[in-house]
């Protein structure tokens, strides 16, 4: 079957993006893989319950337990740790940290990224968009980056000859959160009488819906995403309306969709998609591993 690589900026931005969607693809055969290129070692405790000083003084081996919980309830075939700090948020100290992603190489950082690319193989990678306005972190952008760097270069045997034969991945997804999939959520807590977390902010954010090229219907994949967020027990809050307002069997007929932006292609298919694997035919060379 296909490969799918995601990459991620920290433990928990795959419960949050994208975890449904890997969920169904596995469960029809394909493979799946999972780049976290940071350890998430700038992230607060969001949930009281865990704010305890043993918890705050080893939170980079707890983020790391909790992400290998999550990484198994989506069904990632492998985590892969790209191997650089967390950036903290912007304008924060940790910004000036020399290990952190965002002040990494950033051609060495996409020699790593190029490396697991080579030896995975994947046929479509899944990465942040190229328009981050409405959440500017230093490790979000650099993982744009970085990833497109890696799915030109991949492919083209003059970059990075030591990192291993050269492979060409077919597509490069960027991952959406769209402005109908809040507006049906919002309402949806409005039918069933429930406080919705959405106000006006939510309504004021740029839309990219415009742009939006592929819909993966999850329905009934969603129960992996609040599985993942709920590995995360500092950062996510098992009470936070946010997430867990709206019972997943709501969510899922509010806006039975994950979406994403096709930003590259090699192969010829029809848009609008509902499948990222379409137009990618995998033969008996490219499934071997």
């Amino acid at each position: 079957m296909a490969r799918l690589l995601s990459v991620h900026a920290h433990p928990d931005d795959e419960a949050s993006k994208g975890a449904p969607t890997v969920a169904r693809y596995v469960a029809e055969g394909h493979e799946a893989y999972l780049v976290c290129c940071t350890g998430g070692e700038e992230g607060d405790i969001l949930n009281k319950a865990m704010d305890t000083p043993e918890v705050r003084a080893n939170l980079a081996a707890v983020r790391a337990e909790e992400l290998a919980r999550s990484v198994k309830a989506i069904g990632f075939h492998e985590l892969v740790m790209l191997g650089y700090r967390d950036s903290g948020m912007p304008d924060t100290e940790a910004n000036a940290n020399p290990a952190c992603f965002g002040q990494a190489d950033l051609d060495e950082a996409t020699g790593r990224l190029v490396a697991h690319i080579r030896r995975l193989r994947p046929h479509v990678i899944i990465t942040y968009s190229d328009d981050q306005a409405g959440y500017r972190h230093p490790d979000h952008l650099r993982v744009h980056d970085t990833s497109v760097l890696a799915f030109d270069r991949a492919g083209d045997p003059a970059w990075y000859p030591e990192a291993g034969e050269p492979w060409e991945p077919v597509k490069l997804y960027y991952s959406a959160w769209s402005r109908g999939r809040i507006m049906a959520h919002h309402e949806k807590f409005q039918e069933l009488g429930l406080e919705s977390p959405y106000d006006e902010k939510w309504f004021k954010r740029p839309s990219a819906d415009h742009r939006i090229t592929t819909r993966i219907d999850i329905a009934p994949w969603y129960s992996a995403r609040r599985e993942a967020l709920l590995a995360h027990a500092t950062q996510v809050d098992p009470n936070e309306r946010f997430w867990f307002g709206l019972p997943d069997e709501a969510a899922a007929q509010a806006y039975p969709w994950e979406d994403y932006i096709l930003a590259r292609t090699r192969v010829l298919t029809d848009l609008p998609e509902t499948d990222m694997f379409a137009g990618i035919t995998v033969d008996a060379d490219s499934a071997a591993n």
